[in-house]
């Protein structure tokens, strides 16, 4: 697994301003090689419980992951900037 997290980093050093999504094959991945992924630049998930023919993660997984991590989906992030507390 190694070799993925050198990857992602390397394709945020690249490109610092593109988005490196996590997708097909999450489900083989423990929610600590995904954090490292997301810590090593990756900085967007598919949600949903298919991706084309791919079974995917429950949504309510993929949002527990988030939050775990401080995380926040955009969606979220759009929804505190427009209804400050």
């Amino acid at each position: 697994w190694d070799d993925l997290v050198r990857v992602i980093a390397t394709a945020r050093i690249l490109m610092p301003r593109a988005k490196i999504r996590l997708s097909a094959g999450r489900l083989h991945m423990t929610d600590t090689l995904q954090a490292f992924c997301f810590l090593s630049g990756a900085n967007s998930i598919f949600l949903g419980d298919r991706l084309l023919t791919t079974p995917n993660a429950p949504s309510d997984q993929d949002f527990a992951l988030l939050e775990r991590l401080g995380l926040q989906s955009v969606r979220e992030s759009r929804e505190q900037n427009t209804n400050p507390s």
